[in-house]
């Protein structure tokens, strides 16, 4: 009998884990900021004691829901009040401006230097005499500004105008034909099974099929893959 309140608590904990992860926002890891990350912190383990609370399990679930609608009041007032999001999560810092390295900023982070050249390079800059600026973000993350001779170049900087993408909406996926994605394409399936009947491909045999918003068609048959050709053995 224990056994199965066990289930049907570890059932009820772990959905209202996900509508309450839903009301507050669901974020990447990286993405949280501190007072987030104690938060979901705290609800994870919080639903894991409801788990196995047999006695009492409202008082868990009280505690969830009182976690979450804090956090979801703050979130609310941070969207309002810049001296409150600042409070909560901080606010950018510059560890290097101009080219200059601003030790203070770095003792202030919790960064040692060795961490931020590790970053830079991750970032693709092996060297740190082709910055301008670095910051550290409020979510932990380092962002970087390189010397306006050593970014990417840009269509605009090479005066180019390039044309305008398109989005690819998948018609075909392993065979079966997206009715609604069709729809939104402008095309129905005997415009589909035309162009196929015109490529003389079967629909079994699609992998994958494509239409962008100006009608053109893309096709991937699902061919076999010899094993012979696979040059990562």
């Amino acid at each position: 009998m224990k056994l199965l309140q066990i289930a049907v608590t570890s059932l009820v904990s772990l959905l209202v884990l996900l509508i309450l992860t839903k009301l507050v926002g669901n974020r990447q890891l990286s993405e949280l900021n501190m007072f987030d990350y104690i938060v979901s912190i705290t609800i994870g383990s919080i639903a894991a004691e409801m788990a196995t609370e047999l006695e009492n399990p409202e008082r868990p679930l009280v505690a969830m829901v009182i976690y979450a609608l804090v956090s979801i009041i703050f979130s609310f007032a941070t969207s309002k009040s810049l001296t409150i999001r600042r409070l909560l999560f901080g606010q950018p810092v510059f560890l290097m401006k101009n080219g200059k390295l601003f030790r203070d900023n770095f003792q202030k982070s919790r960064l040692d230097l060795g961490e931020f050249l590790m970053q830079c390079r991750l970032a693709g800059y092996y060297n740190i005499a082709d910055l301008d600026s670095s910051i550290m973000e409020p979510n932990g993350k380092i962002s970087f500004l390189p010397l306006a001779d050593k970014r990417p170049a840009t269509p605009e900087d090479m005066q180019l105008k390039p044309q305008k993408d398109h989005v690819f909406i998948n018609v075909v996926l392993d065979g079966e034909v997206s009715k609604r994605n069709l729809k939104t394409a402008g095309w129905d399936e005997t415009a589909l099974r035309d162009r196929l009947k015109r490529e003389k491909v079967s629909l079994q045999d699609v992998f994958l099929a494509t239409l962008d918003t100006d009608g053109e068609f893309h096709l991937f048959k699902a061919d076999e893959f010899q094993k012979d050709q696979n040059f990562f053995d």
